[in-house]
């Protein structure tokens, strides 16, 4: 659940925006539509994802106008304008762009079915906080009510899925209200902000201000109050006598600690106490994956040494994380042993929402991790963790990550292990949904923060390739790979075309199981092989044809185990965009893997993880189908 939104219509009051230099283009007379596209460039915002459309082509017009006004001499746009396949693909992309970098992302599509198809983005970034604003073109406000042609109901669609919605319906509020989603979007916990712009508010013309913001006082009081909050000195007390009363503590790191900046303080927190960490699918790269006392992740299908080290620790210290249901599916079953349970999250809503804590705080995961460090050196604050590193340490080498080295097929796990040898944990990384994207999770290196990209509370199938070409957009001399599945690409393959049309360097890595493998696997698990829905075996898509068809001048397919590492270092290697479809063993499998329901120690390991004990699959070796997924 977010903070609260502000509670105003577009049309209120404005407050000036006194830290806002003056604009060069204050006073001067513009149409609605230009005086978007100047708040934009006020914000920063050098990159637009969007197709047009009847009801958004004022503005669409305005981002041409002003891209041959402050145009350079080197002829690059000021504001690059990116045309998608759909708008679906323009809300990953901007979530690409915003993830990868912390920045707001930006797209802009027109009425009806254009703003519809950009729910799910919508939905996507409120459900892992990623601050995007959309601007929506809808029908004049004289249409509005009427079922005009491609009219939609954005505010009451919208409304359960943004952090917040604005139908500008006083044209003299427009610039504030752009600039005010800015500041929503980015402040307090992100998430994402809707703009509903009626056609004719955009075709308004009007005095441009260059300035102000939209009053919403008590919203920014909250902010302002977080911004402000800092550790008290009573509570760093109360955190450091739990922390010496244990002996096994144990960091939990999710998405907040990158979101709020906090991984330089939790990793230095960890060090300098000697702490072990395990980080949840979104907070991969938070610590460095590689470091010592990184246990990497945990979860429905984490690593075995991390589940085995949450159901070891006396303490848990969540930083940035929100205890949901792929991590401790039953509340009660979750770090069984922890005498005690800390929590820091920007969000109130999140202390206490499933897991009961001893210890909170509301603030951002980076400010408070610092504060705790500065209270613990000033104390000086000492405890001897090393039986328990060691044991953490020893948990990883007794039930190390593993999987079927022979055999005909490749093995998907073999080809993570590939590439990240090839990568050294220093690529972007964007996935589908999926297998592919658990096993990309768990034997992928994360060296630094917003290297790792995936749908993590939504699970949406068809993210990883439009989230990609935005992080390339936003990182143009990164390496970026989109790691698929042939399922989770059928859904936006039609932005293959959008890579090349572009000349992005982006790096599509298709492993292709002919189905929708964690479907599969769970009908395996829990259906008696009842595979309905998930066979593709029978679909007659050829990926490389799809991919030359598109201009991939690297279009390869790789069957041959023998075959595969060098196949796999030529793509990688290749300058420019690139596609390589591995066919991988239909049959494998995510493993570790918690059921529905389940605590750690009822972890299956599978064939080659070693794991603590046998457990039993669900309830007498089954799980009630309405508890899948």
């Amino acid at each position: 659940m977010q903070e609260a939104a502000p509670s105003v219509e577009a049309g209120q009051a404005g407050t000036p925006d006194s830290t806002t230099t003056r604009h060069a283009r204050t006073g001067e007379q513009m149409s609605g539509a230009e005086m978007v596209i100047e708040v934009l460039a006020q914000e920063g915002v050098d990159t637009v994802f969007g197709y047009s459309g009847g009801a958004i082509l004022p503005t669409y017009d305005a981002i041409f106008r002003y891209n041959e006004r402050e145009r350079g001499a080197d002829q690059t746009d000021p504001m690059r304008l990116v045309v998608p396949a759909n708008e679906q693909g323009a809300g990953f992309m901007a979530a690409g762009y915003a993830r990868s970098t912390g920045k707001v992302g930006v797209f802009l599509v027109t009425s009806g079915p254009g703003a519809t198809n950009t729910v799910t983005p919508i939905r996507d970034c409120m459900a892992d906080s990623v601050p995007v604003v959309l601007i929506t073109g809808q029908v004049a406000r004289g249409a509005m009510g009427t079922d005009a042609f491609q009219e939609a109901p954005i505010v009451n669609i919208m409304g359960n899925c943004a952090k917040h919605v604005f139908l500008v319906t006083r044209p003299e509020q427009l610039e504030e209200t752009i600039r005010t989603a800015f500041e929503v979007a980015r402040s307090g916990r992100p998430g994402p902000v809707v703009v509903d712009l009626p056609k004719d508010v955009q075709n308004w013309v009007g005095e441009f201000r260059g300035s102000g913001l939209l009053g919403i006082r008590g919203y920014r009081q909250r902010m302002e109050s977080l911004r402000q909050t800092q550790v008290s000195e009573r509570k760093a007390r109360q955190f450091f006598e739990m922390l010496g009363q244990s002996n096994r503590p144990l960091l939990y790191v999710g998405g907040g600690a990158i979101h709020g900046e906090g991984g330089e303080a939790v990793t230095a927190f960890a060090r300098e106490y000697g702490i072990p960490s395990v980080s949840t699918v979104m907070g991969l790269g938070a610590v460095d994956t590689t470091d010592d006392l990184h246990l990497h992740m945990l979860g429905m299908h984490g690593t075995a040494y991390a589940n085995y080290a949450v159901e070891d620790c006396d303490f848990i210290i969540a930083v940035g994380s929100r205890f949901d249901d792929r991590v401790a599916a039953k509340a009660e079953l979750f770090a069984p042993l922890a005498e005690h349970v800390a929590h820091i999250d920007i969000d109130a809503a999140e202390i206490g929402k499933v897991k009961r804590v001893d210890w909170s705080h509301v603030g951002e995961a980076g400010t408070a991790m610092h504060q705790l460090l500065e209270y613990g050196r000033s104390i000086d604050f000492g405890a001897d963790y090393q039986r328990w590193s060691t044991h953490c340490r020893n948990l990883r080498e007794r039930h190390p990550m593993n999987f079927k080295e022979d055999g005909e097929f490749i093995q998907p796990q073999a080809v993570m292990r590939a590439l990240n040898e090839l990568t050294g944990g220093d690529a972007i990384i964007s996935t589908g949904v999926g297998q592919h994207q658990m096993w990309a999770a768990q034997y992928l290196d994360f060296r630094r923060p917003r290297l790792w990209m995936t749908s993590g509370s939504m699970g949406t199938m068809g993210f990883g390739l439009p989230a990609a070409i935005g992080a390339q957009f936003a990182n143009p001399d990164e390496l970026v790979i989109d790691i698929d599945g042939d399922g989770s690409l059928r859904m936006n393959l039609g932005e293959m075309e959008t890579v090349t049309t572009y000349g992005l360097p982006v790096k599509i890595l298709l492993l292709n199981n002919n189905g929708d493998g964690m479907v599969r696997q769970w009908q395996k698990l829990y259906f008696d092989d009842r595979f309905s829905g998930s066979d593709k075996s029978l679909h007659r898509k050829d990926f490389i044809k799809a991919a030359e068809a598109d201009g991939f001048e690297f279009a390869r397919r790789v069957a041959s185990r023998e075959e595969m590492p060098e196949v796999l270092e030529a793509f990688v290697r290749f300058d420019g965009p690139a596609f390589l479809e591995v066919m991988i063993d239909p049959d494998a499998g995510v493993y570790p893997m918690v059921g529905p329901g389940m605590g750690y120690k009822q972890m299956v390991t599978g064939d080659y993880i070693p794991g603590r004990e046998i457990p039993e699959i669900g309830r007498g070796g089954r799980v009630d189908p309405s508890e899948a997924f």
